[in-house]
């Protein structure tokens, strides 16, 4: 196996035989919660890093369509995801985990159009676009009543 493959399998996570993303977004949810803790900036930078990490692993491959192995796009989308809390709680972060699937799986309207353009970019679009809507949400929820997400 080669780096660009190593990394577009979120480092070997995409490869196990069930829910590859759903355990690639379970996984990212402690070093996502540990940069969230520390700063929101950090956890931006880490979700950027793995969107550009993703990139280019995707094209360095050479991979067609969007198998399910490929989870580096989960990564990337989990971590926006979290930034729409305020602060850390285990609802917030529940919630957080189960929009961001909910959103990837059904993939409603820009989702699902960033899903069917294909390439790299097409691949981690729509987690990146479900990730910040998720964000969206959990921040609207958050500022509209304080306190509801623990």
């Amino acid at each position: 196996m080669n780096v660009p493959r190593v990394i577009a399998s979120g480092l070997g996570c995409g490869f196990v035989p069930t829910a590859p993303g759903t355990v690639a977004s379970a996984l990212t949810l402690l070093p996502g919660v540990l940069l969230l803790t520390i700063s929101h900036s950090l956890l931006v930078l880490a979700a950027a890093s793995m969107t550009l990490a993703g990139l280019w692993a995707i094209r360095a491959a050479r991979i067609d369509g969007d198998p399910a192995w490929i989870v580096i796009d989960e990564v990337a989308g989990q971590l926006l995801a979290l930034y729409g809390l305020a602060h850390v709680s285990m609802l917030g972060v529940l919630l957080a985990f189960l929009i961001f699937r909910l959103l990837d799986v059904v993939k409603p309207g820009p989702i699902g159009w960033a899903d069917r353009q294909g390439g790299a970019a097409g691949v981690m679009a729509d987690d990146v676009i479900a990730g910040v809507v998720t964000a969206g949400i959990l921040w609207a929820v958050g500022s509209r009543w304080p306190g509801a997400l623990g």
